[in-house]
This record gives C-alpha cells, sequence and structure tokens, in this order.
C-alpha cells in the first residue's frame, strides 16, 4: 500500500519554496530539477531544488493533498520557515540539506 508524503522544497537561487505531496519523495525531486523542456517551467526556471522538510505516512492522497492545501493557505513564508526549523530544533533530520 502506497503512503503519501507532504514536502516542502527550497531553491537557494531564486529563494523560493515549493509545497506539493507524493508517494515517492526521490522521484518528485527529481523532476523537480529535471531541467529538460518537458518539465515545469516554474521549477526549471527556479531550481536547483533540495527537500527541506518532509511529512510522510499519510494514508491517501487525500490527506496529503488536504495538508498541502493547509500549507499553501498560509501564505505565509514565515510560518512555512517556522515549520522548517521546528523540525531542525527537535533534532529530526531533513533529507538531502547542504
Amino acid at each position: 500500500m502506497d503512503t503519501f508524503s507532504v514536502y516542502i522544497l527550497y531553491s537557494r537561487t531564486a529563494d523560493k519554496y515549493y509545497v506539493g505531496h507524493t508517494n515517492d519523495i526521490q522521484r518528485r525531486l527529481d523532476e523537480h530539477n529535471d531541467t529538460s523542456a518537458n518539465s515545469s517551467k516554474f521549477c526549471s526556471k527556479n531550481g536547483p531544488w533540495q527537500l527541506v522538510y518532509c511529512e510522510a505516512y499519510f494514508p491517501t492522497r487525500s490527506e496529503a493533498a488536504s495538508r498541502e492545501k493547509q500549507i499553501k493557505a498560509w501564505k505565509s513564508r514565515k510560518k512555512i520557515v517556522a515549520l522548517i526549523n521546528s523540525c531542525r530544533s527537535v533534532g529530526i533530520p531533513i533529507l538531502n540539506r547542504d
């Protein structure tokens, strides 16, 4: 059974965050960093992207999509950064962090 994750990516080049959900975080990160003509214009224009936050183990896609929507509704960079930093302050490891 697939589980789903909500993730936040960060681009140092563009100083932007991207929030999404997936059932395969590594595949999705690779897709965001794909610079070929088939990739998203937003992602290829603003990359490279690194994973800075991930909430894993949502049992359904709809639950992950609801959490993604909740985070996106904040429309506040400060709240997103606080969420990311709250995990770092308790020692939760973040994948692909430089």
